[in-house]
């Protein structure tokens, strides 16, 4: 609920209410209690990073502050395993996002692809949607069949299964022998 309202508010107003990043921050501490604090170490992490990457973002004026906290929030729930997963969902989303507000604002699209992206665009993107839609997908990936949050690989890649993976021979199908075709009169 938390995730719709931050993105419906971010559309009307471009503003991020603090109470549904506090609400998600919430969500993920009883989770982590209920489950005993695995992942908790992972999760930090990926807020960690999720935290410094949109201060920089935040302080390019790419991303606003309520879209960096809303990020950050949602980095816990996806942990070290699924921060990839969280990134590449948000953007996907973010260009679906931007797209639409480009086509309803015909006039405007035109004017920036004519002045080559200068000058005030005034609101920007409501990127709170897309951050919302990232975190749909990190909190009910495990509804829908994505692997759990915290999901530990069987075991740690490392550069020698990669070299083993890129050297090893291309398997050949094998094939049955031909069959030999009866010659006639004999």
């Amino acid at each position: 609920m938390a995730l719709v309202v931050a993105a419906v508010s971010d559309v009307r107003y471009r503003r991020i209410p603090n109470w549904t990043v506090l609400a998600v921050m919430g969500l993920f501490a009883a989770w982590a209690v209920a489950n005993g604090g695995a992942g908790v170490l992972s999760a930090l992490e990926a807020a960690g990073i999720a935290l410094l990457v949109s201060i920089v973002l935040y302080s390019l004026k790419i991303m606003g502050a309520g879209d960096s906290k809303l990020f950050t929030a949602i980095a816990l729930f996806a942990g070290m395993s699924h921060l990839p997963l969280l990134v590449v969902a948000t953007t996907l989303s973010g260009g679906a996002v931007a797209l639409v507000s480009l086509a309803t604002r015909p006039r405007r699209a035109l004017a920036m692809f004519t002045l080559s992206g200068k000058g005030d665009w005034g609101r920007g993107v409501p990127y709170g949607v897309a951050i919302a839609v990232g975190g749909a997908v990190i909190m009910w990936g495990p509804v829908a069949g994505v692997a759990p949050p915290f999901a530990k690989p069987s075991h740690r890649v490392t550069a020698s299964d990669i070299r083993r993976e890129f050297s090893a021979p291309e398997p050949t199908p094998t094939s049955a022998p031909a069959a030999t075709k009866p010659q006639a009169g004999r």
